[in-house]
């Protein structure tokens, strides 16, 4: 399972959209609030951009920012069923998930995600219902 979330994660790396002219002016960027001058990671920022890129597009529902043992992090909401909602550090290096996967439990690697971590801002929701 690790190695399939490495081989999810690798594609997200890919360069950001950030200072690019949109080719299409109908195209609706669903990254809404995210901005090239805010505080979010560029490895953050790619995953997300990376994500809407697929077809059909399979992004993330929210990402937010948290305060876990002393550091930022960043916990990516699954769209659905059965998979793991990642907490990545600001280098996008997997953390953990405190929830999702098959038992809705996560990989038990931070069990006391939701009663430790500190909840800082919502960056970025999914346009698309």
């Amino acid at each position: 399972m690790k190695y399939l979330l490495i081989l999810l994660v690798f594609p997200f790396l890919s360069a950001s959209e950030c200072g690019k002219k949109k080719e299409k002016e109908n195209v609706t960027d669903v990254r809404n609030d995210i901005n090239c001058n805010d505080s979010i990671p560029v490895c953050v920022r790619r995953l997300i951009d990376s994500a809407n890129k697929e077809i059909p597009p399979n992004p993330p529902q929210q990402v937010d920012e948290y305060l876990y043992n002393g550091k930022k992090v960043f916990l990516f909401t699954a769209p659905c069923c059965d998979f793991f909602n990642m907490v990545y550090d600001d280098s996008c290096k997997a953390v953990c998930a405190p929830s999702g996967g098959i038992t809705g439990k996560g990989d038990g690697k931070c069990e006391d995600f939701a009663t430790t971590a500190k909840f800082v801002k919502s960056i970025w929701k999914n346009a698309e219902k």
